[in-house]
């Protein structure tokens, strides 16, 4: 039962999210990783077909699409993204956000694998970009 010292491995870029920083280990069933994303940045929306994820926000606060919905998770929010499922569309609102991934199969190990983009993804990211505008404008007014 080896321990991984994740924040010393090495950081990766994927080719399907290539704005994120990975720290990423492969189990026998599941893969886990550190996501590091900056300001405005996140994945477009997609879809795993095969691949079950949660997601629990370490730092900073995010918008994302999951499923038709537009949400703002932060600090201490598991999100459940199960198969098949459109998520991402993201954008930090923070100087970063950071969020700590967990993914079924392992396949690979590669964080992006089994990804599938989406049709409709330009009108996701408007509906996440408007929320963020929308965010914004109450921060810059006290809340």
């Amino acid at each position: 039962m080896p321990i991984h010292k994740i924040f010393e491995m090495d950081k990766h870029k994927e080719d399907v999210s290539p704005e994120a920083e990975i720290q990423r280990v492969k189990g026998d069933l599941m893969k886990a990783g550190i996501v590091v994303y900056k300001k405005d940045k996140g994945a477009p929306p997609h879809c795993h077909p095969n691949d079950e994820q949660f997601n629990l926000i370490l730092e900073g606060r995010r918008v994302m699409i999951l499923d038709d919905v537009v949400v703002v998770a932060g600090p201490g929010d598991l999100i459940h993204i199960p198969r098949g499922s459109v998520h991402g569309g993201g954008a930090s609102l923070d100087e970063q956000s950071v969020f700590f991934a967990v993914k079924s199969p392992a396949g690979s190990g590669v964080m992006g694998e089994d990804y599938q983009a989406v049709d409709n993804a330009e009108e996701l990211v408007r509906k996440v970009e408007e929320k963020v505008a929308e965010i914004r404008a109450a921060d810059a007014n006290g809340g």
